[in-house]
């Protein structure tokens, strides 16, 4: 293809996500106002479908179910070329968090799951999933009536459970992937997997690290059983809280066994009991989580902790048992990928900075996707700030809401972001099926 044939392609995503901007917006505000938590994506999943099929897409190409609420769909390319054409995989995360919102939004989440395990809990966007959606929905609108001038397939994976299912249910990216591969989808396997999440930035920034951008992650269950007893005689049994205790405040012993260069974070923050405040009970869970940047300092902490449980439990009587659940590998964005995308995102960005950024201890599990195809995950600034010179923040204007963390009640994105990620996934897949966004690294097959 010549220079100028992707130059004329470029131009068409760029004027065609002006022109859709506004059903764009609409699409977010919908989800917005209509979160799912995970593994109940059910609604998000039925829009998502619809939206599609509006598109244009057929029904034998998109398939629902996958790996729970998820949904994968084609916008197979007609352009003529040899066989050995390629597939971007393009993914963006569905479900809500149980967070009670209170951004002021017009449109905010008053939803209310009362059913949903450990609750009821309020819903809300508070990760802009809704937008990650919203944004993707735009690219496939824009690359389906492309599609007779692309070379390649690109496949849209919307995937459910991204902020982790509940305990004992099987949900998120290695439970779809494990699926798609099951029904066969990787089968030619895609040869680039690509996402975007958006984040507190100035609109229209876009961030990335080179390696490891986000942690390995995964949650620790610890169980301390006792002997369950009367209050008023715990000499007849035997009481879990003291050794809970001593794991508590132990724990925290390993930062100092571990070099000070490598970066992990174990946090502990929920805590099951079986008894009542005249029941010595039997048995204390101890919930939390564990963060690496690199799986063998990981490996390493996990065989500290369960040292310290064993034995600190088996001092007070008690029995003590660890599981590590819900592993996901770290998000890995090589140089080699960086390199190939770093022009579309100066394209994309316009005059707003690019920049590499530290790596983030937050886990994302688009690094199933990532680590099997190689590709990169683009952070996108969505508030009302500028960055100074001097790496100062400045907001934009008088009402600004300044910088607010993912997950907070309070998170925001500023709709003008939107079109940023709608252009972003366009490029990033015609320059991959059509251009030079390419790598040597095709992923680990696993």
């Amino acid at each position: 293809m010549t220079t100028t044939d992707l130059s004329s392609l470029q131009q068409q995503i760029d004027q065609a996500a002006e022109q859709i901007a506004e059903e764009v917006i609409a699409w977010r505000h919908h989800l917005h106002e209509n979160p799912e938590l995970s593994n109940r994506e059910v609604e998000t999943e039925a829009y998502i479908v619809e939206q599609l099929k509006g598109i244009g897409i057929g029904e034998e190409d998109i398939t629902t179910g996958v790996g729970g609420h998820g949904v994968v769909a084609y916008i197979r390319g007609g352009a003529d070329g040899d066989e050995d054409k390629k597939t971007v995989l393009l993914r963006a995360d569905t479900d809500a968090l149980p967070v009670k919102e209170d951004s002021g939004e017009s449109f905010a989440s008053t939803k209310v799951d009362k059913d949903y395990p450990g609750g009821p809990f309020p819903i809300a966007h508070a990760c802009g999933h809704d937008t990650h959606v919203a944004m993707l929905l735009g690219a496939s609108k824009i690359l389906f009536d492309m599609r007779d001038s692309i070379h390649g397939d690109i496949m849209l994976v919307f995937q459910p459970a991204e902020e982790g299912p509940p305990q004992g249910e099987p949900g998120g990216a290695d439970h779809m992937v494990a699926h798609m591969t099951e029904q066969g989808f990787f089968e030619p396997k895609p040869t680039m997997a690509f996402g975007i999440h958006i984040g507190a930035g100035p609109v229209g920034a876009i961030g990335y690290s080179v390696g490891v951008q986000n942690a390995a992650s995964e949650t620790v269950k610890i169980t301390v059983t006792g002997q369950q007893v009367h209050a008023s005689t715990p000499w007849q049994g035997i009481d879990p809280m003291p050794a809970v205790g001593d794991i508590l405040s132990n724990i925290g012993q390993i930062y100092r066994q571990v070099d000070v260069k490598e970066r992990f974070a174990i946090s502990l923050g929920h805590i099951v009991d079986q008894g009542r405040f005249n029941i010595v009970g039997n048995q204390v869970e101890i919930w939390g989580t564990v963060r690496s940047v690199d799986d063998s300092v990981l490996d390493d902490i996990n065989k500290r902790i369960e040292r310290y449980v064993g034995h600190l439990a088996e001092a007070h009587g008690c029995k003590g048992e660890v599981e590590f659940l819900d592993q996901i590998p770290p998000v890995v964005n090589t140089p080699e990928w960086v390199e190939a995308v770093l022009p579309v995102y100066k394209h994309v960005a316009g005059d707003n900075p690019v920049s590499e950024i530290p790596v983030s201890m937050g886990y994302d599990d688009v690094s199933e996707f990532i680590a099997r195809f190689g590709g990169v995950y683009a952070l996108l600034g969505g508030q009302d700030v500028r960055y100074n010179a001097d790496g100062s923040v400045e907001l934009t204007h008088e009402s600004s809401r300044g910088l607010v963390p993912n997950h907070s009640p309070k998170f925001y994105v500023n709709d003008d972001a939107l079109a940023y990620g709608v252009r972003l996934h366009a490029h990033i897949a015609v320059g991959h099926l059509m251009g030079d966004v390419n790598s040597a690294d095709k992923g680990v097959d696993k």
